[in-house]
């Protein structure tokens, strides 16, 4: 059995907190987007849809590759 108990601990966890932490990036971005020059607001967000985008995807390959044995 090459599955790590571990990491698929880690992963469950992580999979609850993922929304709390997009939510509450979500919300700082709301907040000091107006506050920012135009190069600033576009770098904030960029880095925030990638950030997420990557996090959604090592979540969901990491329970794919867990819970598969691969």
């Amino acid at each position: 059995v090459l599955s790590s108990l571990p990491l698929q601990v880690m992963l469950y966890f992580n999979v609850y907190y993922f929304p709390l932490w997009c939510l509450a990036e979500g919300i700082m971005l709301h907040l000091k987007y107006h506050l920012l020059p135009w190069h600033y607001q576009f770098l904030l967000v960029a880095a925030f849809l990638i950030l997420s985008l990557a996090e959604g995807c090592r979540l969901y390959l990491g329970y794919l590759g867990n819970l598969q044995e691969k």
